[in-house]
């Protein structure tokens, strides 16, 4: 899948003038080969289907989508955003047969390798998920997902270092370089990152991957004026690119233009309904202004949209204990550890909502899974949680 960024919350700590075509004249009517008619089918009936996604209308888009995969076997593409909407669906098995049939025509697609991956992955298949993402490689973003697994695995700091000999034997190839980039982005350490995206440029200027890792890790350091520049030139080479465009408007954020973010997440979300990441951040921009009821409904969509995003769970569980609400944002939070059982942020906010409801034990079995966290300062404030859980336990008469 596509990288994305999110404007999450923090915790308590509180992340043209269109011009017209003259009349068309007869001699400039040309014949479209049937390849190219089958290619422009597919794409009518994917728009339709965001579009009937983007009205609400989940089940139906899936159902057409079906009902024109099933008549036109030829068509990959459709077919591959059908598994999509399936796995979405939790229809996990639908999905991994489409993904099936498609690598059994052509076993080289690395698009479908990365989307079977997820599939894997989601249902722990670890070992088979590894197998599919290093196949989707490279050119596709497949290494967030295989830094998580090897994480669950117990031998990321193999993978680390595999991913390190492997740059360094081949310091001018860019696809190395920026899956090193990606490595150093997945753990947390976005300095190092941008060494290895900036070297991944310097061989190819135009990678997508390089250019949009590269304002993410900006932005993780909180310099939105680079990150502008990295993600501008990622949509001068692909203008339609929803995650650069969505890293734009969180950049915006950044920079306090929240009338900005909001028009460039409104053509994200127009180019991908599907996707959760402009629904998030519209909740993380109506949560700025105050309505945090707003914000609530803006992240169950995008639950609705793509239940196995942990940004969603985390900023809801963050509204809701923000208002007492501890109940809804236990329920909310279980949900979340369920997609997303290896995100710490999720873990930690758990473990506040069970505190507040005085279950001390619960609370601190999910502080220990938060401090595992690759991100350090969650792991630093779910160990400094711990810590004071356990001194009011010890200082509570007996």
């Amino acid at each position: 899948m596509i990288r994305r960024a999110f404007a999450a919350l923090v915790f308590a700590v509180l992340p043209l003038t269109a011009t017209f075509a003259g009349p068309l004249r007869a001699q400039d009517a040309d014949i479209i080969p049937i390849d190219a008619h089958a290619a422009v089918d597919q794409q009518a009936a994917i728009l339709y289907s965001r579009q009937l996604i983007a009205a609400g209308e989940f089940d139906r888009a899936v159902e057409q989508l079906a009902d024109f995969v099933a008549s036109h076997p030829n068509g990959v593409d459709a077919a591959r955003f059908l598994g999509d909407l399936y796995y979405r669906q939790g229809r996990f098995d639908r999905a991994e047969a489409i993904y099936q049939k498609l690598l059994a025509r052509n076993a080289h697609d690395k698009e479908t390798h990365n989307r079977l991956g997820v599939v894997y992955a989601t249902e722990n298949r670890v070992d088979e998920a590894i197998f599919q993402f290093q196949s989707a490689l490279p050119g596709t973003d497949s290494i967030r997902d295989l830094v998580l697994l090897h994480l669950r695995k117990g031998d990321l700091p193999q993978y680390q270092a595999q991913m390190e000999r492997a740059a360094r034997s081949e310091p001018t190839d860019s696809d190395l370089q920026e899956e090193l980039g990606e490595v150093f982005e997945a753990i947390h350490r976005p300095t190092d990152a941008i060494v290895y995206f900036r070297r991944a440029l310097d061989t190819d200027p135009t990678s997508i991957a390089a250019l949009n890792g590269a304002g993410m890790a900006y932005l993780d350091i909180h310099d939105h004026t680079t990150a502008f520049g990295y993600l501008n030139n990622c949509l001068n080479a692909d203008p339609t690119n929803y995650a650069c465009l969505d890293n734009v408007g969180v950049a915006k954020i950044q920079a306090g233009l929240y009338g900005d973010a909001i028009s460039v997440f409104m053509r994200a979300r127009r180019l991908e309904p599907e996707r959760p990441e402009a629904l998030v951040n519209f909740g993380y921009l109506a949560d700025l202004r105050g309505d945090w009821k707003r914000a609530v409904a803006y992240y169950v969509e995008a639950i609705a949209v793509d239940p196995y995003v942990p940004e969603s769970y985390v900023n809801l569980g963050i509204d809701y204990e923000k208002n007492g609400l501890y109940p809804l944002a236990q329920a909310s939070l279980l949900k979340g550890i369920a997609a997303a059982p290896y995100d710490g942020r999720v873990h930690y906010l758990l473990a506040r909502a069970y505190a507040a409801q005085g279950q001390r034990e619960l609370a601190l079995e999910q502080l220990k899974a938060a401090a595992t966290s690759l991100d350090p300062d969650v792991a630093q404030i779910a160990k400094e949680e711990t810590a004071r859980l356990m001194t009011s336990s010890d200082s509570a008469p007996q």
